[in-house]
């Protein structure tokens, strides 16, 4: 059982279990597997002693998990302290990347499709 920055790897093939651990992408992955001359194809349990510790080393020189979830909440603090446009959409829970929110941007605003009507329901004349 491999476990890299406090993670546990999972017994997939490397490039895409490398993947679970946050800050590591399959571009990372596959870079450092490939200076570390390790298969991407290998699993975890069949790496040997030697690879796996050259492996974990090189992976935690990089900014991982905690670490770095602190460094991306520290810059979107700056952001909203200097009151700058980007600052105040996150602030706002909007998109802010210039992505228009008349229509989509559902994953942020909810999920919430209201239409013209008041909401209430017309009593019927009978």
């Amino acid at each position: 059982m491999l476990r890299i920055a406090g993670v546990t790897v999972p017994e997939k093939r490397l490039e895409i279990a490398l993947t679970s651990i946050y800050g590591v992408g399959r571009s990372r992955a596959l870079a450092t597997l490939s200076d570390l001359g390790i298969e991407a194809g290998k699993r975890p349990a069949e790496l040997s002693a030697k690879e796996e510790s050259s492996l974990r080393e090189a992976i935690e020189k990089f900014a991982l998990e905690g670490e770095l979830k602190r460094e991306i909440s520290g810059n979107i603090r700056r952001l909203r302290d200097i009151k700058a446009y980007r600052g105040t959409r996150h602030q706002k829970h909007l998109p802010a990347r210039g992505q228009r929110t008349k229509t989509n941007s559902r994953t942020v605003r909810g999920n919430k499709r209201t239409t013209m009507t008041s909401g209430r329901r017309k009593l019927e004349k009978t």
